[in-house]
């Protein structure tokens, strides 16, 4: 709507029976409880029953038994497994490392502080990369200043 207000009016509902009748609907309906109890006559039997050890873990039990342990593997082997995936991605994650390695944690974090570098902050947070020594790729800094 627009327009100027040039006088001030006032409605009121005109309390007649109709009136009186949609009020004690809206209080009955607005004291009625959310929600009902109500006695069963007979257990309800559910067709979900509660399994000792579900299917899925016992494959993935059978999965690490075939596994077995992580070894450690020789220090050159695991250099040459990292480098070769870092030359398909600059940034891994340590999951993602040790998917790739099959190596411990512990292991191959010691040998990624040796040569690489931990993204604490920033874009690729929670991630490693080669130490520019060690990179095959120049970085968007080494293109810069190689342009200027």
């Amino acid at each position: 709507m627009e327009g100027m207000v040039v006088q001030r009016a006032e409605c009121k509902t005109a309390v007649n029976e109709g009136f009186m009748k949609l009020k004690k609907l809206q209080v009955a309906v607005s004291t009625k409880p959310q929600r009902l109890s109500q006695q069963l006559e007979k257990a309800v039997t559910n067709i979900y029953k509660p399994v000792a050890n579900h299917t899925v873990n016992s494959e993935y039990e059978k999965k690490k038994k075939q596994e077995g342990r992580m070894v450690r593997a020789q220090r050159q082997v695991v250099l040459d497994l990292l480098f070769s995936a870092f030359e398909r991605h600059q940034y891994y994650n340590i999951k993602d490392l040790v998917d790739i390695t099959k190596q411990p944690v512990t292991y191959l974090k010691e040998i990624m502080r040796e040569i690489g570098v931990y993204n604490a902050k920033g874009p690729h947070k929670s991630t490693w990369e080669l130490k520019p020594e060690y990179r095959h790729y120049q970085s968007a800094e080494d293109v810069e200043t190689n342009v200027d």
